[in-house]
């Protein structure tokens, strides 16, 4: 397919700063990839000095097979396509001693920071999750918006908000003592590190010669000054962004960076790409109307080729299991009238907990579907604990692993012991492991977290002396297991047995996996411990980021997580005051990001859009009767049937009688 002329215009665009207006479904990866092959192809660009980023693994997966499909791998070695995250760790790793750390540093996942975090506030807050979630939360945004724990202790008024910020710096001091970092630091550092350092940043801006930017709308102020710091005086960049599919504000993006970019580079050329190759004109129609209603620093107005299409459908549920039973129905219908494969529908809600109720009618009715984002085997608290103790096992320089597991179970061992291992690591250029085993550490520890910090080092050194020999190793990993009690801990710390009994099998079932790679099989030859680990921490890395082999089912997600996806058939549920929009942001008067959030779902249909909602439903035990979401009034009426206003004639009465018989004889005929 040929580049339309917008399309052409933003790839040849090189001289200067350039903002790419991607409406949904205009081409905007196709954009990119042909850009950078024109950069190089054309423009005398070489691959290592051109960068392209984006938020996902996926995204940037994607766009590095479509880069090398268009040039071949010859022409793309040394390209750098990542995630914001990807490129600061880069950067950190390269220029590890001007930020003062020590190379092989832990990196925190969000678990690991709320654990921490936990610990720090054990002695005031009597483990309230709710409040430790809110802090974690604040700190993030505080890093977002490039504070330090001693600036925001200077802002802070209210005395929440100071008990906050002392937190924030007795979670840094912890940090830093430990050589580790969490998330936000991977974009904090890097732009502290550009903005501070005048050498880093032209070694930076020298290496990357030419920046791309995908979903521009989604960063915050910390990555809006990275791409300002690696781009420079120079300016020769592309940002690809949309500023009516930013639904991100709550964790800090800040859809104005798009209009900053005009501020700050007033030479910016702005190119709009509106032709829509996804959607048929009616439901186009609709999304341009319903985000009109926002106002608009740069406007646009998306387009189609393709046929006018049906009109869009709002149905109703006596209640909220009517509601998901009808979902079902609709469904079944097409899929039997037109052979419509199950993977051509999807349903998008607004929260999480609208999707139990459309799971148990999948079930009832025996229609397979996949809800995205569930969390994955390796990702339970439980088994990435197991794996911290198998990886320390076959690696003692693994800090990240020691500070996750030397207090779980609970052994004593609270975040000042673990800060005053890491001073000590730091010092003598050492392990935590090796730290914690020195001599030096017995006049920094109290006697009774001394000997806390002896037994846990004594039963991992034990541990690993016994699975030196290969016959021994089973043997010693469940002697492990029984020598630290896990199952007890888990039965100590989980709501109820059920929940215990699953998050054991879970254990049991990671040691079960490491004893058969020990043992091997007919096809699978025995492997050392260390092999073994090594291959279960690929495993769980690609269990991250791999897509789940997509078979023939029915959608259900998030209205964020459909953003960037595509489906023939959707449904819209939930479609009420409270739910969409959200009460809390209804509220908070956050209804624009509500608005653009319905864009986005209206706009990842491509044939045929359906909202539905409850005359009834449920909520915090009392019933009520929901009224229709504000967006669906704010339509163009003339192309949306709402199903309690059609006037139903006796020919459009005999023509669903005829469907439905229809429908019967295709069921009757699939069974025999």
């Amino acid at each position: 397919m040929q580049l339309n002329p917008s399309q052409q215009q933003a790839v040849r665009a090189i001289d200067g700063p350039v903002l790419v207006l991607a409406g949904a479904g205009s081409g905007k990866t196709r954009v990119i990839t042909e850009k950078i092959a024109y950069l190089i192809t054309r423009c005398g660009y070489s691959a290592r000095n051109i960068a392209a980023v984006t938020f996902t693994n996926k995204a940037a997966r994607e766009m590095k097979e479509r880069v090398g499909h268009t040039l071949g791998r010859e022409h793309t070695r040394g390209l750098t396509v990542s995630t914001f995250h990807t490129l600061g760790l880069t950067i950190i790793r390269k220029e590890v001693t001007r930020l003062n750390m020590k190379p092989g540093f832990s990196l925190f996942d969000d678990q690991d920071s709320f654990a921490l975090l936990k610990a720090l506030t054990e002695d005031d807050w009597d483990d309230d999750k709710q409040l430790v979630k809110m802090l974690q939360s604040q700190i993030s945004n505080w890093k977002n918006a490039m504070l330090s724990p001693e600036q925001a202790l200077a802002q802070a008024q209210l005395p929440d908000e100071k008990l906050f910020a002392e937190i924030y710096q007795r979670y840094s001091q912890n940090m830093r003592a430990c050589n580790a970092l969490d998330f936000d630091d991977l974009i904090l550092l890097p732009t502290l590190l550009l903005k501070n350092n005048e050498a880093a940043r032209s070694r930076w801006q020298a290496k990357f010669k030419y920046l791309l930017v995908d979903e521009y709308q989604d960063t915050n102020t910390s990555q809006y000054e990275l791409v300002r710091l690696l781009v420079g005086e120079r300016a020769r960049f592309t940002v690809v962004g949309d500023d009516d599919q930013s639904i991100y504000s709550w964790r800090g993006a800040q859809p104005q960076n798009l209009a900053l970019l005009q501020r700050d580079f007033p030479q910016l050329e702005v190119i709009k790409l509106e032709q829509n190759y996804r959607s048929h004109g009616r439901i186009l129609k609709a999304a341009n109307i319903l985000i009109e209603n926002n106002p608009h620093v740069f406007e646009k107005k998306l387009f189609s080729e393709m046929e006018y299409g049906v009109p869009l459908r709002v149905i109703y549920g006596k209640n909220e299991e009517h509601e998901a039973d009808r979902v079902v129905a609709e469904i079944v219908r097409k899929r039997f009238l037109e052979r419509t494969p199950y993977s051509h529908f999807a349903l998008l809600y607004r929260g999480n907990h609208q999707a139990r109720l459309f799971e148990k009618a999948m079930l009832t009715h025996r229609i397979p579907y996949k809800i995205s984002g569930g969390q994955s085997f390796f990702a339970r608290a439980e088994v990435k604990d197991m794996m911290a103790y198998l990886r320390l096992l076959v690696n003692p320089d693994d800090d990240t692993a020691l500070i996750r597991i030397i207090n779980v179970p609970k052994r004593g061992i609270g975040p000042n012991t673990v800060e005053r291992i890491g001073e000590l690591a730091n010092e003598l250029r050492v392990s935590m492991l090796e730290a914690a085993q020195h001599q030096a550490l017995k006049t920094r520890l109290g006697s009774r977290e001394y000997q806390s910090v002896q037994y846990f080092t004594q039963l991992i050194t034990t541990t690993v002396r016994k699975c030196l020999h290969a016959d021994d190793a089973p043997s010693a990993l469940y002697d492990l297991l029984r020598n630290i009690a896990m199952e007890e801990w888990l039965y100590e710390t989980s709501p109820s047995q059920a929940a215990a009994e699953m998050r054991y099998k879970n254990v049991s079932e990671l040691l079960r996996w490491v004893v058969e790679m020990l043992k091997g099989d007919d096809e699978h030859e025995a492997l050392a411990l260390d092999d073994a680990i090594a291959k279960l921490c690929l495993r769980d890395l690609m269990s991250r980021n791999e897509e789940e082999e997509q078979g023939d089912q029915v959608q259900l997600m998030t209205l964020h997580a459909s953003k960037g996806l595509e489906f023939p058939h959707v449904f819209m549920v939930g479609m009420e005051e409270g739910l969409l929009p959200h009460q809390s942001s209804i509220d908070s008067d956050m209804v624009e990001e509500e608005r653009r959030l319905a864009y986005v779902g209206i706009t990842r249909a491509q044939q045929s859009l359906t909202f539905t909602m409850a005359r009834e439903r449920r909520q915090y035990g009392e019933v009520i009767r929901p009224e229709a979401s504000r967006f669906l009034h704010e339509l163009p009426q003339d192309d949306v049937e709402w199903e309690d206003q059609k006037v139903v004639t006796e020919e459009s009465k005999e023509q669903s009688r005829l469907s439905g018989v229809a429908l019967l004889r295709k069921a009757l005929e699939q069974q025999r």
